[in-house]
């Protein structure tokens, strides 16, 4: 999962987490927040009484009575003025039940001693607890609509920013790793950003590229000069044996040591003339310009390859679409690709085994090439290094020594296009060349 995708699910969660804790929170907040509002009401209406007994004098409320009591129409809220009894009162605010107009109320009560002239009397203000809850629901609901508002805002607002934040992350993945084919011929140029993580990351990618390419360099001239220097002095022993070869006084065992020996030479000779090869190709030394008929190419080689098919009386199947072209590539590289899997393909194959070449187009417009065979196989923990050179995956003596599907990657890697394998020891080998959509097919 790319980071952007685990950022936003980490900031979406995060957000629905809090929504969600707040939605379990929000009756007990909202029934605080409007007993603590109702007590401060209930503050406030004493504070008015108050002001007009001051101004005004108990007696405005008695008018000669003992008591006052007064109510809403509803009952809603009521204030009562009693006499005192002889314990002190304390100022207090409790839920309890009050008969008002001949019914039995729950009220939210603030409690206050009133100090008369001859006697003191206790201050009622009550307000019941069904109008405290009654805008409780709606408040709940405004309180969720608004959370949930500001929750979308934000992450909107997050996500935006985020994107802003690894955008220079994205283009240093983007220019320096994905869109990049090895060996690097355009130079690197820096990321522009203000993050100096980001800027540490970036110069670091080039300076290992660098160092790579360097390397890589130094590598593929040593393989083609050591080539080069190689084939003066193996051409010189070639020759020399060659006229040991025909004098008439050589005994039949110096004979045969003397072939073995110029065995020898020969498979050193492929070895240097490979390793060359690659060299050209590395160095890309081809010119690409070429169109080449897939199914022509096959065909082509199996009527070059009959007499081996033959031999081991391998069944060769040429599936291969007619309108299948390769555009802007080398004709030869191309056809030492195929031939080198093929070789392999009736080399390590079993009698009266079997090659099947096939091909496909996909939806968008990638081609992808099979050279399956129903031979040896491949053993599991040597698939991934059966492209090096030198390294040998066949078990039979004296056949290949790794260069000959190394030549197959080094030319895939010069047109763009990818191999993989895929196989089953003692089943056999399935090999798969594909050519992105962006290549001309």
């Amino acid at each position: 999962m790319k980071l952007l995708s685990k950022l936003t699910l980490f900031i979406t969660l995060s957000k629905l987490l809090i929504v969600v804790l707040f939605v379990l929170l929000l009756p007990s907040l909202v029934g605080y927040v409007s007993f603590q509002y109702s007590n401060y009401y209930l503050r406030q209406q004493k504070q008015k009484v108050l002001s007009e007994i001051k101004q005004n004098g108990i007696d405005y409320y008695l008018q000669g009575d003992s008591a006052y009591a007064s109510y809403t129409m509803l009952k809603e809220e009521y204030i009562s003025i009693l006499p005192a009894e002889n314990e002190m009162v304390r100022d207090t605010i409790e839920t309890s039940k009050r008969v008002v107009g001949g019914d039995t109320l729950t009220y939210r009560i603030l409690t206050h001693e009133l100090t008369g002239t001859h006697k003191n009397y206790i201050l009622e203000i009550g307000k019941t607890t069904s109008t405290i809850g009654e805008y409780n629901n709606l408040l709940q609901r405004f309180t969720l609509y608004v959370l949930i508002g500001l929750i979308a805002l934000s992450i909107v607002v997050d996500l935006i920013y985020t994107n802003i934040l690894i955008r220079p992350l994205t283009k240093i993945v983007k220019t320096k790793l994905l869109n990049r084919k090895f060996p690097f011929k355009e130079p690197l140029s820096p990321i522009k950003t203000s993050i100096t993580d980001f800027q540490i990351l970036d110069r670091s990618l080039i300076d290992l590229m660098e160092k790579i390419h360097e390397a890589f360099d130094k590598e593929r001239e040593f393989t083609s000069n050591a080539s080069h220097e190689l084939m003066t002095p193996i051409s010189i022993l070639q020759s020399n044996v060659e006229n040991l070869m025909m004098e008439e006084d050589i005994s039949d065992e110096m004979q045969d040591k003397i072939s073995a020996m110029m065995r020898t030479l020969n498979r050193l000779k492929k070895i240097v003339n490979s390793l060359l090869y690659i060299s050209r190709i590395e160095n890309d030394q081809f010119a690409k310009s070429d169109t080449v008929n897939v199914r022509e190419l096959v065909t082509e080689m199996m009527e070059e390859l009959s007499y081996r098919l033959e031999t081991k009386s391998i069944q060769f199947s040429n599936d291969t679409s007619k309108n299948s072209y390769l555009k802007l590539v080398n004709r030869d590289l191309i056809f030492q690709l195929i031939y080198n899997l093929i070789n392999n393909a009736i080399r390590y194959n079993k009698e009266n085994g079997s090659i099947y070449i096939s091909d496909k187009h996909l939806p968008d417009n990638t081609y992808q090439l099979f050279i399956k065979d129903t031979g040896i196989g491949i053993k599991e923990e040597e698939l991934a290094t059966i492209f090096n050179r030198f390294k040998k995956s066949g078990k039979e003596k004296g056949e290949g020594f790794g260069l000959g599907l190394s030549i197959v990657k080094s030319i895939t890697a010069i047109h763009g296009f990818t191999i993989e394998v895929s196989s089953e020891y003692g089943k056999g080998t399935v090999f798969t060349i594909t050519v992105p959509a962006y290549l001309p097919v």
